[in-house]
């Protein structure tokens, strides 16, 4: 009687354990995949549920609220207590357009959208997403030269990774969402940080003696401008002020011609006249030798009419 007692509770137990299995837990930012003989079935939100034991129904939880990160060229490690960086060299070295190497460290920030593609139809999540994005990541990278992975073009390669990995993902089903690929640190290898300061000094100091020519060109292109315009507006100044006195000159022969054409001996005398004034009009005394031979001194003022003094 006791033996059949003892085998009843154990019975009792292995039922209540069995059906048990049926009860699950689901967290905040969970949900559950119910499986009915291995097929999709339904989904449950946060809470306590139950469902039918083992192998009639089971449940696959996943977590579909929470940011993962994937790490590309490095990992983040603790050492005693403490965060540090560990470099991936198989990851991070990549090409560049121009035949340079260069190492690329990245974090990729995503999470699951749609919890059924990313339970059945991906095997490993964390993987598709850290081969997808190296592979693109390569890809961009081999699209650009050194100088602009470094510098201005490291915004724009993060972007387009992003976006590249998405649609890949999503040929592929996977419910997975890429919320942001960060460009860590993008530099040169260790074996060649030398030589790249170097590179970079050397394009700096051309930068430095472009400004200074720049600088000069500004400084004495105007004053060169300047001096020419001077020159050009005092050559138009002398091109009209002689068209002037040419005109002036003009007139006044015109004015002398048109005295002749009415008194020629009168206007003929007084102009001989003039012309002596003003040839002999800083000198007092000539002396002129006749056809005598006498020399005389003769006296301008007098002739001319001029003060004797």
């Amino acid at each position: 009687m006791i033996k059949k007692f003892i085998v009843w509770i154990i019975l009792a137990i292995v039922i209540i354990v069995y059906f048990g299995t049926g009860v699950y837990q689901v967290g905040p930012s969970e949900v559950a995949l119910i499986k009915t003989f291995g097929k999709y079935s339904q989904t449950t939100g946060p809470g306590i549920h139950v469902h039918l034991p083992y192998p009639f129904q089971t449940h696959v939880i996943v977590d579909v609220e929470t940011i993962r990160k994937e790490e590309i060229g490095f990992r983040t490690i603790e050492r005693y207590g403490k965060i540090a960086y560990q470099s991936v060299q198989s990851e991070s070295l990549m090409l560049t357009g121009d035949g340079n190497i260069i190492s690329v460290e990245v974090a990729v920030q995503y999470r699951i959208k749609d919890p059924v593609k990313f339970a059945f139809n991906v095997i490993n999540g964390s993987d598709l997403v850290r081969f997808t994005t190296e592979s693109v990541l390569r890809e961009r990278i081999a699209e650009r030269n050194i100088d602009d992975v470094l510098t201005v073009e490291r915004d724009r390669i993060a972007m387009e990774t992003a976006e590249l990995v998405q649609k890949t993902l999503d040929r592929y089903d996977s419910g997975i969402l890429i919320n942001k690929v960060y460009m860590q640190e993008v530099a040169p290898p260790d074996e060649v940080v030398e030589a790249f300061d170097d590179v970079n000094n050397a394009k700096q100091d051309r930068e430095r003696f472009i400004n200074e020519a720049n600088k000069y060109a500004n400084d004495i292109v105007p004053k060169a401008q300047g001096q020419a315009e001077q020159i050009l507006r005092e050559a138009e100044a002398y091109a009209k002020q002689k068209v002037l006195e040419a005109e002036g000159e003009t007139q006044r022969f015109l004015s002398v011609l048109k005295e002749y054409e009415i008194a020629p001996d009168i206007t003929m005398k007084r102009l001989k006249i003039e012309k002596l004034q003003q040839v002999f009009s800083g000198t007092k005394n000539i002396f002129v030798l006749d056809n005598s031979g006498t020399l005389k001194l003769l006296n301008v003022n007098d002739l001319i009419g001029g003060d004797t003094k």
